[in-house]
C-alpha cells in the first residue's frame, strides 16, 4: 500500500495533462503536455509548473543528453513541491529519480504551501544542490522571497541523502523588474547555470556559482521560449501529418515531439 507521501505526488503530479480538452492541447513534448492556458501564461503572466516543466524536459533531451558521462538531475516542480511538504522526504523515494550518483540536482522552488491547491503560490526561485560539494545555491529575483522555502527543501533534500548540505542564498543574484517574471529568471538562470557552468567545467576545474553581474531580458527570454515551444509544435505537426489516418481523420490530439 502507498504512503501517504507518495500518494499526495501522484496526485498533484496528475494533474499535468490527464483531463485536457483537446481543442485546449497545444504540445505534447516526451513527458510534458502543454495547453493554451500555459502558452498564455509566456506572454505576460507568471509561468505554470507545465511551462518549467516543459523547460526541463528541453534541457534534457536537446542538450543534456549529449553528455553521456554527466550525472546531473533537473527535478520537476511537482517533485520538489512535495519533497517541501512531506515531512519524512524517504516516504518519497520510490516517486523520485535515483540520486545516488547524482552530482548536482536542480531545483525549481515555489512558495505554494497548501498541498490540496495545484497550481498555488505566487513567487518561483531556484535551487542548485552540488551534491559533491554538499552546498545548496539559492537564485533569488525577489530578494530573500523564497528564502524559508529553499532552506527547508535543502535539509529535507540532506534528510533524503543521508549527507548535510550548507544552504546558501545567494544575495547577488540577477533581480526582476516585472512582477511576474520569477519564473522566467528560473529558466533562464537554469539553463545559464547547466549549459554555460556545469557542463563546460573539467572535472577538477572549480566553477563560481555565483551570477552576479548577470542580466536577464524577461521580455525576450519570454518570446524566445515561446519560439522554442512553436518551433516543437511545426515539428509534431509535420510528424503528425506524414503518419496521417488512411481514413482521412484529423486528430484532435496535441502535435507531439518525442
Amino acid at each position: 500500500m502507498l504512503d501517504g507521501g507518495l500518494n499526495k505526488l501522484r496526485k498533484v503530479r496528475g494533474r499535468f495533462g490527464d483531463k485536457l480538452n483537446p481543442d485546449d492541447a497545444f504540445l505534447s513534448y516526451y513527458d510534458v503536455r502543454l495547453t493554451r492556458e500555459d502558452m498564455q501564461t509566456l506572454k505576460d503572466d507568471w509561468l505554470t509548473d507545465n511551462i518549467i516543466s516543459f523547460w526541463e524536459e528541453y534541457l534534457e533531451h536537446e542538450f543534456l543528453t549529449k553528455y553521456k558521462n554527466s550525472n546531473i538531475i533537473l527535478l520537476r516542480p511537482s517533485m520538489c513541491f512535495m519533497i517541501l511538504q512531506t515531512p519524512d522526504p524517504r516516504t518519497l523515494r520510490e516517486a523520485l529519480p535515483d540520486f545516488s550518483r547524482a552530482t548536482h540536482v536542480f531545483l525549481p522552488i515555489n512558495d505554494c504551501r497548501n498541498v490540496s491547491q495545484a497550481e498555488g503560490g505566487t513567487h518561483w526561485s531556484l535551487l542548485l544542490i552540488s551534491v559533491v560539494d554538499r552546498i545548496a545555491f539559492h537564485y533569488d529575483s525577489l530578494y530573500q522571497g523564497n528564502v524559508w522555502e529553499a532552506d527547508t527543501v535543502t535539509r529535507k533534500f540532506g534528510y533524503l541523502l543521508n549527507i548535510p548540505i550548507r544552504f546558501l542564498h545567494l544575495n547577488d543574484s540577477p533581480q526582476q523588474d516585472g512582477g511576474s517574471d520569477c519564473g522566467v529568471f528560473v529558466c533562464m538562470n537554469m539553463r545559464h547555470l547547466l549549459l554555460k557552468r556545469l557542463l563546460m567545467a573539467s572535472a577538477r576545474e572549480k566553477v563560481s556559482m555565483s551570477l552576479g553581474g548577470r542580466k536577464i531580458d524577461a521580455s525576450g527570454s519570454r518570446k524566445e521560449m515561446a519560439k522554442i515551444i512553436e518551433g516543437f509544435r511545426k515539428e509534431g505537426e509535420r510528424r503528425r501529418s506524414t503518419s496521417a489516418s488512411p481514413m482521412g481523420k484529423k486528430s484532435r490530439s496535441p502535435p507531439r515531439v518525442d
